[in-house]
């Protein structure tokens, strides 16, 4: 690239991250507070903030970015490519979690190392690395700091969360800094729910005690983690609030665009039930992968209409649900037809989606003599222990379930409250 071309890259990208970054200063109003007629953000992300102080928290730094597709601008445009547009930032390289950089890979996978055919930057394959090996990398690809910006979906299995960890983890062995850029929570900060983990069942779900719904935005959880999981090396760190979030927002409330941040979260409303229904992961019922509503579509052969009826005597708050059949394209079910249900949240605000799904695991037990959990108890992981997989065989119902965790929910929630920043 030739020196008039960066030159000419970098004012454009600069521009357009600064525009980007004003254009959330004003609340979204419809139509009359439009941008090239996109409804202004209400929100500004941590990147869009640090974009409109110049990167002044990058200065003199060789930056690598730990990112994945959503990693955008309120425009659209992602971040990596803005940055290496940008003369003011010296962006040296990229980091992939699971799925990848890009997101070329389904769950399970990532895109391995290579170079960025857009920008040049070498990638690095960080998925499954932690400790002394992740290290290695950051000090191999020569970065001072490391920047993290990846849209989380608020529940303690879903792995971007741990992505974090184990960076700040290794950063910390390597000798490096690390920035983390905020993004909203989904589904809303207002409060924690369900069971908080056991250390004894810590894997890439779940590496440390926080609640299976954790209520917490992606830097709040890196100052919870260094200060009270890496206490003892904490990694030297630094966090770019958003402005304009609320913790009652939703995603929707924001006026940010929304990116699948995998393949199987294509929206906001699959965020707000996959708290509760990924635990179907743990048994031998699909979860509605392969579907085009993943996690909001449950089900196996043989099931019919009486789990639909037996999880609406529930009478949970917020969601009502629906006998439903359908035939998955992969995963579990490949190609068959199998019966279920299909969530139906009308009250949002109400909505509980861990106890929704304790209450359908009951009922899909209860009513469906096929129910069986996965062969290596999953669910255990998934839940952070043996509790709810052993008190559910044993008969118990809902209320008895999501009651044996209230003293572990409550510690945490102390915990927590000294973390949160909005």
């Amino acid at each position: 690239m030739s020196l008039s071309r960066r030159g000419l890259l970098a004012a454009s990208g600069a521009a357009g991250a600064l525009a980007a970054a004003g254009s959330g200063a004003a609340a979204h109003s419809g139509a009359d507070e439009r941008t090239g007629g996109r409804p202004r953000s209400r929100v500004r992300t941590g990147f869009d903030r640090l974009a409109a102080d110049g990167y002044s928290a990058l200065a003199g730094q060789r930056v690598g970015v730990v990112t994945n597709p959503t990693g955008i601008t309120s425009d659209v445009r992602h971040i990596v490519d803005v940055m290496h547009a940008d003369d003011r930032v010296n962006l040296t390289a990229v980091f992939g979690p699971e799925h990848g950089f890009r997101g070329t890979a389904q769950a399970g996978g990532s895109e391995g190392r290579y170079d960025d055919p857009a920008t040049g930057l070498p990638v690095y394959d960080a998925y499954l690395k932690s400790g002394q090996p992740l290290a290695d990398i950051f000090t191999a690809s020569g970065v001072d700091t490391i920047v993290f910006d990846i849209q989380d979906a608020g529940a303690r299995f879903y792995t971007y969360i741990w992505t974090l960890y184990d960076c700040m983890k290794s950063a910390a062995l390597a000798g490096k800094r690390l920035v983390v850029l905020d993004r909203p929570n989904p589904v809303t900060g207002r409060a924690a729910l369900g069971p908080v983990l056991d250390r004894a069942f810590a894997t890439f779900v779940g590496r440390e005690p926080i609640a299976q719904a954790h209520g917490m935005t992606v830097a709040e959880l890196a100052r919870l983690f260094n200060g009270e999981f890496l206490k003892d090396r904490p990694v030297e760190l630094a966090t770019v609030r958003m402005s304009g979030w609320r913790r009652s927002d939703f995603f929707d409330e924001t006026g940010l665009p929304w990116v699948p941040p995998s393949p199987n979260m294509p929206t906001p409303e699959t965020a707000l039930v996959y708290a509760g229904t990924c635990l179907f992961e743990g048994t031998n019922l699909s979860e509605g992968r392969g579907t085009t509503r993943p996690f909001e579509l449950l089900g196996a052969e043989g099931v019919d209409r009486r789990w639909a009826e037996a999880a609406n005597a529930l009478e949970l708050p917020g969601v009502r649900f629906r006998e439903a059949y359908f035939a998955p394209t992969f995963s579990k079910f490949q190609g068959k037809t199998v019966g279920g249900v299909q969530l139906h949240v009308h009250d949002r605000a109400a909505f509980d989606p861990v106890r929704t799904g304790i209450g359908l695991l009951v009922t899909a037990k209860r009513s469906w003599g096929g129910f069986a959990w996965r062969p290596d108890n999953w669910i255990d992981k998934l839940t952070g222990s043996t509790r709810v997989r052993t008190m559910i065989d044993a008969g118990a119902g809902t209320d008895e379930v999501v009651g044996a965790w209230n003293g572990d929910l409550a510690a945490f929630r102390a915990v927590r409250r000294r973390y949160l920043r909005y």
